[in-house]
């Protein structure tokens, strides 16, 4: 028994020494287990906190979106119902007449591609309508139209969306009873727009994949949708009941036609019978929560995978390792800390302290094979060595001190650009120093590549693709540095703004690749005469910009202005052709006493430009503070000139044009003149230039021949025995795809023969080789336009290139008139006069202003004259006593 008791003793002693080490694992265990669950617990809480706050967010957002589409949508009905009672008004106003299309031409009526405006009589007939179109059905039998002739209602009336019977695409209708003096139906006032326009939503941006907004009567049926970014429309499967004039809920997926969840509000319009409706598809309003959560579980993935390894860590030391065991792990654990990739090179560094304890040294403990050949040295070979042993001792005291940084601060990282003496075998390195126990753990990264891409796109964002100058973007960034290096060194810096003249002209006949070539030849030459040390830059366009530093005398900058001003006027040879001209126009700033900053400088110098520009083109000139007030004038000039056409301050005058012989008044010069209202009557040559350089000139133009056009045909209405008018077209409104279409239209809505318009060019408007000015050409030739040289001999032509121009009338330059009084003038005439009778084109002399003129001209067999002699230019009023006398002067 003894025996058999002390064999059970010994099992029992045997199982506790083999099993006892079980217990501080089982210990570990509990812990790790309890510090996941209360992560997890607290993760999950977190998680539904953050999608409360997201359904709140997205109901807030689809409440201030549809908030805010209400009131746009408000307007803009408002806007239509004012529109509706304009044209009302405009019926019953006893006296007054409907014409849309002259509103519409004259701006008077909102230019839309969306919105039409029509005005109907009581039959459904159109009277008056915007839209441009040849079909003018009748709608007498149209729901709208039977509606308001059966109602006295005079209310806005807004229809459902129903086929366009003109436009052939979806309409919206807004219509209005209009009656007669008696109170009785008279018609209806008609707004017609597609439905995108009512959802041309302002805040439309921050509509989602899947969001839209939508506009729906309080029936809930669909006028308009928008859709935020997806090809296919969003329609709710059957028509939303609205329990109130505004809520907000969320709309489960079944109610739509994608399946997808929306975040939905609503708010009824106040004066209108339309509710703005928003939703927020729920995966666009999760987005930023899920997110959030993903971010959350990542953590608490990462940091129970930590304590899952650090409970099994402790579970492992406590019961197997040794202290050199764990000694061996906490290196390699910080290893693998330490090293991000597998082309990483991870090195661990001890210490070496002298006897003072200051660190005098540092010893490679160990490395991984990337390591060792970012270092050019086997492995082996690495361990043990001593930092001093083979850095360089221009480097050495610099990297202790960073060692020495990181071992106080823990950690440290940054990228450097490698010495070319350095044996690291790379061009840039990341570096990361993190500290370990006593030692530090260095990880370093080849980054060359990167940093070489890096540079590459730096250089492409500051680089213009065109002549591979430094950009505006460069600019702005060099500009401010550059000024504060001048201001520490109290030195000075010019800044020359150059504008190539004449460019415009290289794009409009050669087209744009030769405009192409010149920029980069420009670029070229500007380079050429600067120093190494001097700046140029792109601006865009045909503009650049110098930048010369230290600059020591104002001369200094004359000199390199006046070798710019030569050196690109030198002729130009653009593609297979050359000796093609331009000029080079600079502004030139200083700092620091024209400006201390870049943008000041830069407008000074804008503005000295401008004034190289009026002094004649192709030169320099400095930049004074008088130079600003000029602007200013200039500038107030152009918004007068703005104002002037916009409210039509022009009238026409006429000048008579007879036959040289009989004196019979065959055509007229339709000359425009401008009534200002302080200034009085304005000339062309003071506001024609302006026109041209502002963009002008097209709509003055159009102005000019809508006006000539409506004046024929109240003369021809009068049935006066009226003669052909010719209008004054500058090069700028040839090169307009639309002049020819312009005076078509005109001709057609006045109903004016082709023969009663004729078209005045200069010479090189006529030789322009632009596609677009000969297809105009071509154009108004097809519609019967006689063309007529205006100021022939002034311009680029010559007698020998006269038979080039396809004209019917050449009107001669009055300085050919007044110089008849010399032989070689009436010899210059006479070859003329020739060269027109043999290619069939009538002349007409200018400027005639003596008898002994007219009886010169009649000698040389001149067709035509025009001057003081015979007429000035008279104002439309005075002109039909002209047809009346017919004859006026007695034939010679």
């Amino acid at each position: 028994m003894p025996s058999h008791a002390h064999r059970i003793v010994g099992r029992l002693k045997s199982a506790r020494e083999a099993y006892g080490h079980l217990w501080p694992m089982l210990l570990w265990l509990a812990i790790g287990s309890s510090v996941i669950y209360l992560l997890w617990a607290f993760t999950l809480s977190l998680i539904g906190v953050e999608r409360r706050e997201a359904e709140a967010a997205a109901l807030r957002l689809s409440a201030s979106l549809s908030r805010a589409y209400a009131a746009q949508l408000e307007r803009t009905i408002q806007e239509i119902d004012q529109l509706t009672l304009l044209l009302r008004y405009s019926w019953e106003e006893p006296g007054a007449s409907v014409d849309l299309e002259r509103q519409r031409d004259r701006g008077l009526f909102p230019a839309s591609a969306q919105l039409y405006a029509t005005v109907l009589d009581r039959h459904g007939n159109i009277v008056s309508t915007t839209m441009q179109s040849p079909t003018r059905p009748n709608f007498a039998d149209m729901p709208f139209f039977q509606r308001h002739s059966a109602s006295p209602d005079g209310g806005l009336h807004i229809g459902e969306v129903s086929p366009g019977r003109r436009l052939g695409r979806e309409v919206v209708r807004f219509t209005r009873r209009m009656n007669d003096t008696d109170g009785t139906f008279d018609g209806v006032a008609v707004i017609v727009v597609e439905p995108s326009y009512l959802t041309a939503f302002h805040d439309a941006q921050t509509l989602g994949v899947g969001d839209f907004v939508s506009v729906r009567f309080i029936n809930g049926a669909l006028i308009a949708t928008k859709t935020g970014a997806q090809p296919s429309k969003m329609y709710y499967r059957k028509d939303p009941v609205f329990p109130s004039d505004t809520g907000t809920e969320i709309e489960p997926r079944e109610e739509f036609v994608d399946g997808q969840a929306r975040f939905l509000s609503w708010q009824r319009l106040n004066r209108y019978p339309v509710v703005a409706l928003a939703a927020i598809a729920e995966k666009n309003a999760f987005a930023a929560f899920e997110h959030t959560a993903s971010t959350y579980r990542r953590f608490a993935y990462a940091i129970s995978a930590l304590a899952a390894a650090f409970t099994c860590a402790g579970m492992f030391f406590t019961s197997r390792l040794a202290w050199r065991k764990r000694r061996e792990e906490e290196i390699q654990a910080t290893m693998r800390l330490a090293t991000d990739a597998a082309n990483e090179g991870f090195y661990m560094l001890r210490p070496v302290r002298g006897s003072n304890g200051f660190i005098t040294d540092f010893l490679y403990v160990d490395c991984n094979e990337r390591g060792a050949e970012l270092l050019r040295l086997p492995k082996a070979s690495l361990k043990g060595l001593r930092f001093s042993e083979f850095v360089p001792k221009e480097y050495r005291e610099d990297l202790f001190a960073l060692f020495r940084r990181a071992l106080d601060s823990g950690f440290h990282e940054d990228e450097f650009r490698v010495p070319k003496d350095s044996r690291l075998q790379a061009t840039w390195v990341y570096r990361r120093i993190v500290r370990s126990g006593d030692g530090l753990a260095l990880t370093m990264r080849d980054i060359s590549q990167a940093k070489e891409h890096e540079f590459a796109l730096s250089r492409l964002a500051n680089t213009d693709a065109l002549t591979m100058l430094p950009n505006r973007h460069w600019l702005s960034a060099f500009l401010p540095e550059a000024l504060r290096g001048s201001d520490r060194r109290d030195s000075s810096l010019a800044l020359l703004f150059i504008d190539l003249d004449n460019f415009k002209n290289i794009n409009d006949t050669l087209g744009h690749d030769a405009g192409d070539e010149l920029l980069r030849s420009a670029a070229v030459r500007l380079k050429s005469v600067l120093r190494a040390s001097d700046h140029v830059v792109r601006l865009g366009g045909d503009e650049f910009i110098v930048v010369l530093e230290n600059v020591e005398l104002v001369d200094d900058v004359s000199r390199v202005a006046l070798h710019i001003v030569r050196v690109i006027g030198e002729p130009f040879t653009l593609g297979a052709t050359d000796g093609h001209h331009v000029n080079a126009s600079i502004g030139i700033s200083l700092f620091p006493q024209d400006g201390g900053d870049s943008d000041t400088l830069l407008k000074h110098a804008d503005i000295a430009m401008y004034a190289a520009k009026a002094a004649g083109k192709g030169r320099y000139h400095f930049y004074h503070s008088h130079l600003s007030d000029t602007l200013l004038l200039k500038l107030d000039k152009e918004r007068a000139l703005r104002d002037a056409v916009a409210s039509d301050q022009f009238v026409m005058h006429y000048q008579p044009r007879v036959e040289a012989v009989s004196g019979r008044l065959s055509s007229m010069e339709a000359l425009v003149r401008w009534k200002h209202p302080e200034r009085g009557m304005i000339y062309p040559n003071d506001f024609i230039g302006l026109a041209e350089d502002t963009g002008l000139i097209m709509p003055l133009g159009e102005l000019v021949i809508e006006k000539v056009c409506a004046q024929v045909a109240e003369w021809k209405a009068c049935g006066m025995a009226i003669v052909p008018v010719s209008l004054n077209v500058s090069a700028h409104q040839l090169r307009n795809e639309r002049l020819a279409g312009f005076i078509e239209d005109c001709l057609q809505r006045h109903a004016i023969e082709p023969a009663l318009i004729e078209v005045e060019l200069t010479e090189s408007a006529m030789l322009d080789n632009s596609v677009a000015s000969r297809r105009q050409l071509i154009e108004l030739r097809r519609l019967g336009v006689k063309l007529l040289i205006d100021d022939f001999g002034t311009g680029y032509s010559s007698l020998a290139q006269l038979h080039q121009l396809d004209v019917d009338v050449l009107k001669v330059d009055r300085a050919f008139t007044t110089a008849l009084a010399d032989g070689n003038g009436e010899v210059m005439f006479r070859a003329v006069t020739s060269m027109a009778e043999a290619l069939d084109i009538r002349v007409v002399a200018e400027g005639v202003e003596t008898a002994e003129q007219l009886r010169s001209l009649q000698r040389l067999h001149c067709d035509e004259v025009q001057g003081y002699l015979i007429a000035r230019a008279l104002p439309a009023a005075e002109i039909p006593s002209l047809f009346t006398q017919r004859f006026l002067f007695a034939p010679a």
